[in-house]
């Protein structure tokens, strides 16, 4: 890395979208500096997902212009985090999270910290490796960095900034995998020394629900989990060649991240692991359908390719549930039921068969399913009319 000045930050902001927006709100304004991931990415030459924004005093007016110059969507104005006392507004082309100036106090391994207003320099002392303790001031391009900062940046490595800090935050044992991964950079050997002999106990399933998140979220989340799954205490088994083949079968409107979630977690995680991960109830449901992905692909298979048996067996999985049986088993089948058998459906409804004589009730649903099904196989005619003659066919006998 060249050599770099705050300056080379300034025109790196000028050069995204939400970077014009933040310097237009801070033009005037004293204490407000542009800090961590965001000057680490910059600086490194990648687009930061995020601007991390510290004001060394009441950060109100920035928040305020900020809210008026750059609000994507007028519905969404300003969120705030009144436990840590940050606020996040989203504005063209990203996001601007902003705090005040703060040092942190941990009353526990593993809590949440206590904080209060303090110096930039204190602010920076914080932070989980010395490559995000770097800050550059919006007025005069100011670089403050901790110590080693610069020279660990410009090396590649990450280092904390004390000796207690894993012990201080165990989560920052998923950030230095998630970040390893993510930019390629070594960990420094003492470093490494520290996070060997630390551990996840003292941390939340909630908070390592947020860095599973986080992880799933990186542009090479394969790679993300598979550092995480080095770490003692994570459920988690990595098989690459198998989330490979059913990432080649999920469709367009699965979720990719619940697909990866539940692929490595389906051998070691339990119900009550994943309950504490704090998913949505849908996330969970999908997640919990992953992992009977085993016996699915068995049911495909008997299927024997048949489309109303492969509606039979799929017609209510999810369809990254689908794709990873198709992995684990009969691919081509999986993947004719997700790219088209799944759509097939009928011209008529219920309401066509009360017309024709048929009293409502369950008998309604069972006409439609077994015409249905006789259509997916290729057994009636195209058309509405066919439909419904079959329909309203007495049962077999």
């Amino acid at each position: 890395m060249k050599s770099v000045t705050g300056q080379t930050v300034l025109d790196a902001l000028d050069a995204i979208p939400a970077g014009r927006t933040l310097r237009a709100a801070a033009a005037d304004l004293a204490g407000v500096h542009v800090v961590g991931g965001a000057v680490r990415d910059l600086l490194v030459g990648t687009s930061p997902r995020e601007l991390d924004v510290v004001v060394d005093g009441d950060p109100a007016d920035l928040i305020a212009r900020l809210d008026e110059l750059g609000g994507a969507d007028p519905g969404l104005g300003v969120v705030r985090h009144a436990r840590f006392a940050t606020s996040s507004v989203d504005v063209a082309g990203g996001r601007i999270d902003i705090a005040r100036s703060r040092r942190e106090r941990y009353a526990r391994p593993g809590a949440l910290p206590d904080v209060e207003p303090a110096p930039l320099a204190d602010d920076l002392l914080r932070r989980d490796f010395t490559v995000n303790a770097i800050a550059v001031s919006l007025s005069d391009g100011r670089l403050d960095a901790a110590a080693g900062a610069l020279d660990d940046l410009a090396a590649g490595r990450l280092r904390v900034l004390h000796d207690d800090s894993f012990t201080d935050d165990p989560t920052r044992l998923l950030r230095l995998a998630r970040l390893r991964s993510r930019l390629g950079f070594t960990v420094d050997p003492h470093t490494a020394d520290l996070a060997s002999a630390a551990g996840l106990g003292s941390v939340s399933l909630a908070r390592i629900g947020t860095e599973l998140r986080l992880a799933l979220a990186e542009p090479d989340p394969v790679a993300a989990l598979a550092a995480l799954a080095e770490l003692p205490g994570l459920p988690l088994d990595v098989d690459r060649d198998l989330i490979g083949r059913a990432a080649d079968l999920l469709v367009a409107d699965g979720r990719a991240d619940l697909l990866l979630l539940g692929t490595a977690t389906r051998r070691r995680a339990g119900t009550a692991w994943l309950a504490g991960l704090e998913l949505t109830a849908h996330e969970r449901d999908i997640v919990l359908a992953t992992w009977d992905a085993g016996p699915l692909a068995r049911a495909i298979a008997a299927a024997g390719g048949l489309p109303s048996e492969l509606r039979a067996a799929l017609g209510r999985q999810p369809v990254e549930a689908v794709a990873l049986a198709g992995a684990l088993g009969p691919a081509e089948a999986a993947g004719r039921w997700l790219g088209d058998l799944r759509h097939v459906s009928l011209e008529i409804d219920g309401g066509d068969l009360i017309a024709g004589g048929i009293a409502p009730g369950p008998e309604l649903g069972r006409r439609l399913d077994r015409t249905l099904a006789r259509k997916l196989d290729g057994h009636l005619p195209p058309g509405r009319e066919a439909e419904l003659a079959s329909a309203l066919l007495p049962d077999p006998e």
